[in-house]
C-alpha cells in the first residue's frame, strides 16, 4: 500500500506548537516606541523582477544572513531546509543533496534539474552537474530560491533556479577571524578582509573545515579562498569580479540496508556481492574546483541597461568507489548577456528584459580499477563535449494594481562522446534543438497583500552523469523531462510586522527520469513516463515590538505539503502507476523563535519535521520520521568604536533522533539509508574590527 502520512498527530503537533507561539506573542507584545523589524526590505532579483518579495508574482523563497545566522556556522543544509518547499540533504559530510519539490528524484546525491548561479555567474555545467559541495557555508552571503521552472529566463531545468550572492554589500573596511570547533573532531577556521569604500569593495576570504564525522568512514577536508570585488567605474558603470578555489576531501561511508542501520548506523557499508566495504576500498571523493568571472553594468541610456558576464571554471573529480575508480577533469566557460528596458508612463510602467546565455565544456572521464583506493587497470576513457545556448525575452507591464509577465525561451543543447577505451567508437551525438519555454504570469496588488498566479513550461535534457552513468554504456535513448507547471499564491505584509507567503501549484511532467542502482552501486538511468505533482507550501513570520524581555524578536513557521505520484510508470513486469514518488517526504515543518536581549545577547531555538520518506518506488520502504531540535546562544561586546569579540554557542538534534537524511533512492539490495548526525555541539569565537 502506498504511504499514508500520519494527518492526526501531525496536526497535534501544529497546534501544540502553534499554542506555543500564541503565549509567546501574548508575553511579548509590549508595545512601545522602538521601531520595529521592516519585513518588506527584502528585494528579489528573481527572473530580473528587483521589486519587493511581496511583488514578485512568483513562488520564490529568500534566505538571508538573519536564517543563516540561526545555526551551525559550519552548514547551510539547515537554513535551507527552513524554507517551504526546499530539501537539502546530507549523504556524509560534504556530500550534499539538494532538490526543489522533489527534483533530486533523479539524483542520489549532487544537483540536478536545478539552474545554478553564483554572482551571476552560470555555476552549473554545460553538462548540466552542480558542485555545491564545493562552496564553504560563508560563501553563502544571500540565497534565492525560485520554486517551479525557470526556463523562461534561466534555461533548462524543470526544478528550480538557485541564485547566491557571495557578496554581502557594505561601504566600510572590516576585518575578522573566527574559530569553531564542535562534536565529532569539527575544526573550522574562518578569515574575511573587506576593503570598502562608496566605490569599491574587496571582499577576500579563507575557510577550512575538517571533521572526523559521524559515521565511521566519513572524514571531511575542505579549504575555500575567494576574492569578490566590486567597482563603481562612474555614474554608469560597475565592474564585479569573482574568484574562488576550492579543495575538497571527504570519505563515503556508503549506504546501509534497514538491518544494518538499526544494528548499527554509524557503520560504513559492509562487503557483499562480491565488493569490498567501502573502507577497504578508501571510498572518497577528491575535488577541485577553481572558477574565475567577471560581471560588467552600463546604463547605455537613461532608459537601457546591459548587463554581461563572462567566467572559466575548471573542476577535477577522483571517486576511487566501491566497484571502480573515477578520474574525471572538467573544463568549460560560457557568457550571459542582456539588455534591460524601462519606461514609465502616466498610469504604468513597462519593463523588457532580452538577452542570451551560451556555454561551453569538454571533459575526459576515465574509469580505473580501484585497487584500494589506488586507481589501477583503465577501463573505459571517453571524451565529452558539451554546449548549451538560449535566447530569452521577457516582458512586464505594471498597470494601476496590475502586474502582467511574460516570456520565453529557446534552447539548444549539444552532447558529443568520443569513447578511446577500451577500442575507439565513432563519434556520438545527442542533440536537443529549439526547446521553447514560455512563462505567463499575472498579480493583483491590494494595500497589504497581492494576488498571483502563473503557468510556465519547462524541460530538462539529461545531463552528463545521466546519459554516460560511470563505467556503463551510453545511453543516448534518453528523453528529456517536459512539463507544465500551474502556480497560485497569496503575499501580505500586515502592519509592518506579520508577513505570509502561501503557494499552491500543480506540475504534470512527462518522460520523468529515474535512477537504478546495480549490485556494485553502478548507476543507470531510464525515463519513468508521466508524474502529477502538487502541493502547498506557507511561509509565516512575525516580528514583536520590543519589550521589557526582548529588544529584538520574532516567531516563524513554513510548512511543505507535497503529494508526489507516478501517474503512468510501468517497468517489465512492475506497475508502479498511483504510487508515491520516492525521497519526497508529505509533510514537513519548520519553525522556530529569534531574539536579542540585555544588548549584547541574541539567540535562536528551532524545530523541524520530516514525515515518512518513501524510498523505493514499490513503496515498500520507507525512512522513518523524526524531529529535530536546536539552539544557539550569541553573546557579541564592542571595545572602543572598532574592536568586536563575539561568542556563540549551540546545539543540534537536541533529541539525539537516529534518523536517515541522505537517502539513497531505489538502491540496490535495500541499500537505502544513510545515519545523520546525532546529538552534536558547536561553540564559535569571533574577532573583528570595523572601521
Amino acid at each position: 500500500m502506498p504511504f499514508q502520512p500520519n494527518h492526526e498527530k501531525l496536526l497535534n503537533k501544529l497546534f501544540l506548537l502553534t499554542g506555543i507561539f500564541i503565549a509567546l506573542s501574548a508575553k511579548a507584545q509590549i508595545p512601545d516606541t522602538l521601531p520595529v523589524i521592516q519585513l518588506d526590505s527584502v528585494v528579489v532579483k528573481a527572473f530580473e523582477q528587483n521589486r519587493a518579495w511581496k511583488d514578485v508574482p512568483a513562488a520564490v523563497s529568500q534566505i538571508g544572513a538573519a536564517t543563516l545566522q540561526r545555526f551551525t556556522p559550519v552548514s547551510v543544509v539547515s537554513a535551507i531546509n527552513t524554507a517551504p518547499g526546499l530539501r537539502m540533504e546530507e549523504r556524509s559530510p560534504g556530500s550534499y543533496r539538494f532538490n526543489i519539490r522533489g527534483s533530486s528524484l533523479r539524483s542520489p546525491f549532487g544537483v540536478r534539474n536545478v539552474k545554478v548561479y553564483y554572482n551571476d555567474i552560470p555555476f552549473t555545467d554545460p553538462g548540466g552537474q552542480t558542485y555545491l559541495n564545493n562552496l564553504g557555508s560563508y560563501n553563502y552571503g544571500s540565497v534565492e530560491i525560485i520554486k517551479g521552472p525557470g526556463s523562461s529566463l534561466y534555461g533548462a531545468g524543470t526544478g528550480g533556479v538557485l541564485l547566491i550572492d557571495g557578496l554581502q554589500r557594505k561601504a566600510n573596511s572590516h576585518y575578522a577571524a573566527e574559530y569553531t570547533t564542535g562534536s565529532y573532531g569539527l575544526n573550522q577556521f574562518y578569515a574575511v578582509a573587506n576593503v570598502a569604500n562608496e566605490k569599491t569593495q574587496n571582499h577576500i576570504s579563507l575557510q577550512h573545515q575538517q571533521s572526523d564525522g559521524y559515521r565511521q568512514h566519513s572524514e571531511l577536508k575542505r579549504s575555500v579562498a575567494s576574492w569578490n570585488g566590486r567597482f563603481s567605474l562612474d555614474e554608469k558603470k560597475t565592474l564585479q569580479t569573482t574568484i574562488l578555489f576550492s579543495d575538497l576531501y571527504y570519505q563515503t561511508p556508503g549506504a546501509l540496508t534497514l538491518a544494518e542501520f538499526n544494528n548499527d548506523p554509524k557503520s560504513f557499508r559492509p562487503a557483499g556481492g562480491g565488493f569490498p566495504s567501502a573502507a577497504v576500498a578508501k571510498a572518497a571523493i577528491y575535488q577541485k574546483m577553481f572558477v574565475a568571472g567577471v560581471s560588467y553594468s552600463q546604463a547605455l541610456t537613461a532608459q537601457l541597461q546591459n548587463k554581461t558576464v563572462a567566467y572559466g571554471a575548471f573542476t577535477q573529480l577522483k571517486n576511487p568507489a566501491i566497484r571502480n575508480y573515477g578520474i574525471v577533469n572538467e573544463p568549460h566557460g560560457g557568457v550571459r548577456t542582456f539588455f534591460t528596458f524601462q519606461k514609465a508612463y502616466t498610469d504604468a510602467s513597462l519593463k523588457l528584459d532580452a538577452g542570451a546565455e551560451w556555454q561551453q565544456g569538454i571533459s575526459t572521464v576515465n574509469i580505473h580499477q580501484n585497487n584500494l583506493g589506488s586507481p589501477d587497470t583503465l577501463q573505459t576513457a571517453d571524451d565529452i563535449t558539451n554546449r548549451q545556448a538560449f535566447v530569452f525575452a521577457q516582458a512586464a507591464l505594471d498597470y494601476k494594481r496590475w502586474l502582467l509577465t511574460a516570456g520565453a525561451s529557446v534552447n539548444s543543447l549539444k552532447v558529443k562522446f568520443q569513447r578511446w577505451q577500451p577500442q575507439p567508437l565513432p563519434f556520438a551525438t545527442r542533440r536537443f534543438n529549439n526547446e521553447i519555454a514560455p512563462r505567463f504570469a499575472i498579480m493583483y496588488r491590494f494595500p497589504q497583500w497581492n494576488l498571483y498566479s502563473s503557468v510556465s513550461k519547462g524541460f530538462s535534457p539529461p545531463t552528463t552523469t545521466e546519459l554516460l552513468p560511470t563505467g556503463s554504456a551510453i545511453n543516448l535513448g534518453l528523453n528529456p523531462e517536459v512539463g507544465w507547471n500551474y502556480d497560485a499564491g497569496v503575499k501580505g505584509l500586515f502592519f509592518n510586522r506579520l508577513s505570509i507567503d502561501v503557494n499552491a501549484f500543480l506540475f504534470f511532467l512527462q518522460n520523468t527520469i529515474v535512477q537504478r542502482r546495480d549490485a556494485g552501486g553502478g548507476e543507470m538511468y531510464i525515463n519513468a513516463g508521466k508524474t502529477k505533482q502538487y502541493g502547498v507550501e506557507t511561509a509565516l513570520n512575525y516580528a514583536f515590538n520590543s519589550n521589557l524581555l526582548f529588544t529584538k524578536s520574532n516567531i516563524w513557521l513554513s510548512h511543505t505539503w507535497h503529494r508526489f505520484q507516478y501517474d503512468d510508470f510501468k517497468q517489465v513486469a512492475n506497475d508502479y502507476s498511483g504510487n508515491y514518488l520516492p525521497g519526497v517526504a508529505p509533510h514537513t515543518v519548520a519553525a522556530g523563535f529569534d531574539f536579542s536581549f540585555l544588548k549584547n545577547f541574541s539567540g535562536a531555538v528551532t524545530y523541524y519535521y520530516s514525515d515518512k520518506v518513501p524510498l523505493n518506488d514499490a513503496n515498500t520502504s520507507y525512512a522513518e520520521s523524526y524531529h529535530l531540535i536546536g539552539a544557539k546562544l550569541s553573546w557579541q561586546q564592542f571595545f572602543g568604536n572598532h574592536m568586536q569579540l563575539r561568542l556563540s554557542a549551540g546545539a543540534d538534534n537536541l533529541l539525539n533522533q537516529t534518523y536517515s537524511l541522505g537517502n539513497d533512492v531505489n538502491g540496490f539490495g535495500g541499500r537505502y539509508y544513510n545515519a545523520a548526525m546525532g546529538r552534536n555541539y558547536f561553540v564559535t569565537l569571533g574577532l573583528g574590527w570595523h572601521k
